[in-house]
């Protein structure tokens, strides 16, 4: 970490030559206690560092005989062409790192014709990011226990132009970061522009839970009453997979919350897979957890996901170079992803889920 905190650059450093690259300048952009909360998972990070490890765990299958004709990162979700199959996971509170906050997140998404989705924690206006959100943009609903809040909080986001709804399913308990709370990081009041309803009261931890969850009949009525795709995001077990499939939602995304939920449990990337397999090609599915670079988007593209999202990566070009820096990031994960599909013979994104791209070394488990 770094003693003096420096205001975002005009331009792109010399020194980011890799989408990698903007994580290691961030801790020189963001202040100390609040780097160590972004950066930071749950507990002692254990479930944050295996989301890394799991990529490091396999290998990619190069191919020298390839035929790349007609070869490209585009796909096409929603009915919508995509430059790349990656998205801009929700964020909360982007205030803390930029002035711009989201509208400048927003405004890079869509230099690189990017879709974001759109934090309910929030620091700027909904519509004023869907202002900027040119290249489209989702929402993530937060479901609290008023259900007429949170259908004028959906309502909200459909009038102002939403083309999917995300509702977060693993984050009614968490457990802060051993190394935030040795920072002394506390959010700032009032730091959400439109922050949904909280549970009031001290409460047990599975009295938090229970009022907190978001459980079948929840997600058949936000079905029932969206005019927009719903996707369910925190999915990491087949039984609950199979659960969202039964209950007709347009996908899931697998994801641990980066790690900030309970620490201990397994790497998103360890389980898509398995989510994959029972839930069969044809349904949605997108993955969210530790992506870096496009060696890790061609890898999660492989294990089984048709998508992927960025989270702590654009909080940390945010941070650096503001809008311009949102952009160059998605340019470099763009040109990376596009490197390895050829290094492996890969033409597109929906090919490299059937192209035997992934071996795991034995004694490496």
């Amino acid at each position: 970490m770094h003693d003096t905190q420096r205001p975002p650059l005009a331009g792109i450093p010399a020194e980011v030559i890799a989408a990698a690259d903007y994580e290691v300048l961030a801790p020189h952009f963001i202040a100390p206690a609040t780097f160590a909360y972004l950066a930071g998972g749950s507990g002692a990070d254990r479930t944050l560092a295996w989301n890394r490890a799991a990529f490091a765990r396999v290998r990619l299958r190069q191919r020298v005989f390839g035929e790349l004709t007609g070869a490209s990162t585009a796909t096409t979700l929603l009915g919508r062409p995509l430059p790349q199959p990656v998205l801009l996971a929700p964020v909360a509170y982007q205030g803390l790192v930029h002035a711009g906050a989201e509208v400048d997140t927003a405004r890079g998404a869509a230099a690189a014709d990017t879709p974001l989705i759109l934090s309910s924690l929030a620091t700027r206006a909904v519509e004023e990011v869907a202002a900027a959100a040119t290249a489209g943009w989702w929402y993530q609903l937060r479901l609290s226990e008023d259900r007429e809040a949170d259908l004028a909080r959906l309502r909200r986001a459909e009038r102002a132009g939403c083309a999917a709804v995300v509702v977060t399913v693993d984050a009614a308990a968490q457990l802060p970061s051993r190394g935030a709370l040795a920072a002394g990081f506390t959010l700032p009041s009032g730091l959400a522009a439109d922050p949904p309803p909280l549970l009031q009261g001290p409460v047990s931890v599975f009295e938090r839970c229970r009022r907190g969850a978001v459980g079948r009949d929840a997600l058949a009525w936000l079905r029932e009453v969206s005019a927009r795709p719903v996707f369910v995001k925190g999915v990491t077990h087949e039984a609950d997979a199979e659960i969202c499939r039964a209950l007709e939602l347009a996908g899931v995304i697998v994801s641990n919350h980066g790690g900030r939920t309970v620490d201990g449990v397994a790497a998103s990337f360890d389980v898509l897979p398995s989510i994959r397999a029972v839930l069969g090609d044809a349904y949605t599915i997108l993955f969210d957890g530790g992506v870096r670079g496009g060696e890790d988007v061609l890898k999660a593209l492989a294990a089984g996901a048709d998508a992927v999202l960025i989270g702590r990566l654009q909080i940390y070009a945010l941070a650096v170079a503001g809008a311009l820096g949102v952009a160059h990031l998605l340019k470099l994960l763009r040109e990376e992803l596009a490197l390895y599909m050829a290094a492996t013979g890969c033409t597109g994104s929906a090919a490299a889920r059937s192209a035997d791209l992934l071996v795991r070394p034995p004694g490496e488990d």
